[in-house]
């Protein structure tokens, strides 16, 4: 038999009734030959065996089954496993069977397509506004959701007060009607293929996800089982629907607008970075991370227009919009519909630069833009072109002492942004402290914004 791999489980253990003291080991998948059948597979065998079989191949890989068993499904068994049209489940043991890649190219690219197809009727399914609305009426249902990739937070791993090890993952969801819903992953074969999707390009068709109440937060969320079959990208009309939302409001900037940098104490960040170590994490490190630098500020445009530099926003949503408009323009609003409620405040983007390199437009908003400038955007109005000028050059080219925030994003060409914090110029006798990070080099910059080295001081 030949198929393509739609899901697959952990591998688990449990004691050999038959031999005492040994344990036995298992894992699932589910296989896909056509687009209306697949079929659940179960492995079993001894430790090497089954941990060897599962890291041979993975969802989405098309695999060829030798001689498996076929056997009737078990009701008792088979409620913990995605369900499928067969009336049959395969077994697979070392000794009588064999599960490999599939070398046959021509049939490989024929069963692949299949992986966008849904493992249940791909117009059966909950919006995120309609598992919202519902609420706790479908505390514990088991339901197929569609929706578009948000943000992927960073495995956690932990121990259990047994002493299993174990990790889980937060996927945050959008589509039209919410715009962050979670869902949450705690089997590695599921974080393993959400690790490999790309954030607000990805729309998942889950079917036989649960949902319930998280009485944490106060919110429903989504959680991944054993039953549970993500198809990525699913090929259906629905979903194309969805994507092509999803690419109009992440090229707009909406979905980027609740996200708050001032959502730690500056007092309480204390992790010092020169900008290539915080390019670095930044890549190894899908999450948001804080940090402080010393470095220069070398691009400031406060005596551009002042149109470029306050701009207004909605109050419910920080969204862009014209002033001459009567309502919010992002379809994601709170306030949809309603009277346009909006404030100006400064809009800033920065470069800062040191020895290692820079960092490029970062983002300086109200109200820390006015606490870093010691300027309202009404006083900012009324200054004549020189006087901001004059503000522009008391930080730049100044080495500055600077709380940031990094965050991933999909829009910019490096993979980041950075939004800051705070500024204020630096205090020779502080950086001299936290000099460990920083060559001890003397700099000046160029018109074109970049550090030449003058001299190394011996």
């Amino acid at each position: 038999m030949v198929g393509v791999v739609i899901g697959k489980t952990d591998v688990r253990s449990f004691p050999d009734r038959k031999n005492i003291g040994f344990d036995r080991f298992t894992f699932g998948f589910t296989i896909k030959d056509s687009p209306d059948f697949f079929i659940n597979v179960s492995a079993w065998g001894n430790d090497s065996y089954i941990n060897g079989l599962s890291s041979s191949f993975s969802v989405g890989d098309c695999v060829t089954i030798e001689n498996p068993l076929v056997a009737n499904k078990d009701p008792e068994k088979d409620k913990f496993c995605p369900a499928t049209p067969s009336l049959y489940r395969l077994l697979v043991t070392e000794a009588h069977s064999q599960v490999l890649l599939c070398t046959d190219m021509a049939t490989a690219d024929r069963m692949l397509s299949l992986i966008h197809l849904p493992a249940k009727d791909s117009r059966d399914f909950y919006s995120l506004g309609d598992i919202v609305a519902n609420g706790q009426s479908l505390d514990g249902q088991v339901i197929n959701i569609l929706a578009a990739v948000r943000s992927i937070a960073e495995p956690k791993q932990f121990t259990t007060s047994d002493g299993r090890k174990g990790q889980r993952l937060e996927v945050k969801l959008f589509d039209d009607s919410v715009s962050s819903f979670p869902l949450v992953c705690w089997d590695r074969e599921a974080i393993k293929l959400v690790l490999t999707l790309i954030p607000k390009e990805t729309v998942l068709f889950i079917a036989d996800a649960k949902i319930s109440f998280d009485s944490f937060r106060n919110c429903m969320a989504a959680t991944v089982n054993s039953k549970t079959i993500i198809t990525v990208n699913p090929d259906t009309r629905e979903a194309s629907l969805l994507y092509s939302y999803a690419k109009e409001v992440s090229e707009s900037g909406a979905l980027d607008q609740d996200e708050k940098p001032e959502n730690v104490p500056v007092d309480s960040i204390t992790d010092v970075y020169t900008v290539s170590q915080l390019k670095q994490k930044a890549q190894e490190n899908p999450e948001a991370f804080f940090g402080v630098t010393y470095s220069f500020i070398s691009k400031l445009d406060l005596d551009s227009s002042v149109s470029r530099v306050i701009r207004t926003r909605c109050c419910r949503c920080k969204f862009q919009v014209p002033e001459d408009l009567q309502t919010c323009t992002n379809s994601l609003c709170p306030g949809r519909g309603q009277v346009l409620s909006a404030s100006a405040g400064f809009d800033l983007l920065v470069d800062f630069t040191d020895h290692t390199g820079t960092l490029h437009g970062c983002s300086l908003r109200s109200p820390e833009a006015e606490k870093i400038l010691s300027c309202t955007t009404e006083e900012f109005t009324n200054l004549t072109d020189d006087e901001r000028t004059a503000m522009k050059w008391k930080f730049l080219l100044e080495r500055c002492k600077i709380y940031f925030k990094i965050l991933p994003s999909t829009k910019t060409r490096t993979g980041i942004r950075g939004a800051i914090l705070a500024c204020s110029l630096a205090n020779p006798g502080e950086f001299c402290c936290k000099r460990a990070h920083y060559a001890d080099v003397r700099y000046c910059l160029s018109p074109t914004s970049k550090v030449t080295k003058l001299r190394t001081s011996s």
